[in-house]
């Protein structure tokens, strides 16, 4: 059986920026650089987001970060699990784990990009309770941009 293990980290962590990497490998094969939304580490407002690697057997698979919209929002960043690692459960670890960390943030909402060349995002975001919206920030005028949002639920 293998160990699955969430952590969370900060935006300068080796194992986040190495599947970030991979990330953006894999988004250049679907789409023009042009049409993807990369993270300036750079920029000090990266800082305020939140950042969880996963393990397995301690090894780093999957990665995914909140981005603070306002004091009730926050945004899905750099949603990813390695490929050889899908199909597992480990995302839907991964979604509610920042799920409950925006809970704790007193966030009610999160919202997420995504595009019409992920169908395995889109159908995994939809089977999660993320129903399409308005785009948002940055992508409200690119119609390449899916968006999708999901209330969430009150922790008990």
């Amino acid at each position: 059986m293998s160990k699955l293990t969430i952590l969370k980290v900060e935006s300068n962590h080796a194992d986040l920026h190495h599947l970030i990497h991979r990330l953006d490998e894999d988004l250049l094969e679907r789409y023009p650089a042009d049409q993807i939304y990369l993270v300036d580490f750079s920029n000090p407002k990266v800082k305020s987001m939140f950042f969880a690697v996963v393990y397995v057997d301690e090894k780093p698979v999957a990665c995914g970060g909140l981005r603070p919209i306002d004091a009730e929002e926050m945004e899905l960043k750099r949603f990813y699990v390695d490929s050889s690692y899908r199909r597992q459960g480990i995302a839907v670890s991964l979604l509610s784990f920042l799920e409950e960390e925006a809970r704790k943030r007193g966030v009610v909402r999160i919202k997420l990009e995504t595009g019409a060349a992920q169908p395995e995002a889109i159908a995994f975001y939809t089977k999660q309770g993320y129903e399409p919206i308005e785009r948002f920030g940055e992508y409200e005028y690119d119609e390449n941009s899916l968006c999708y949002g999901k209330k969430l639920s009150l922790s008990l």
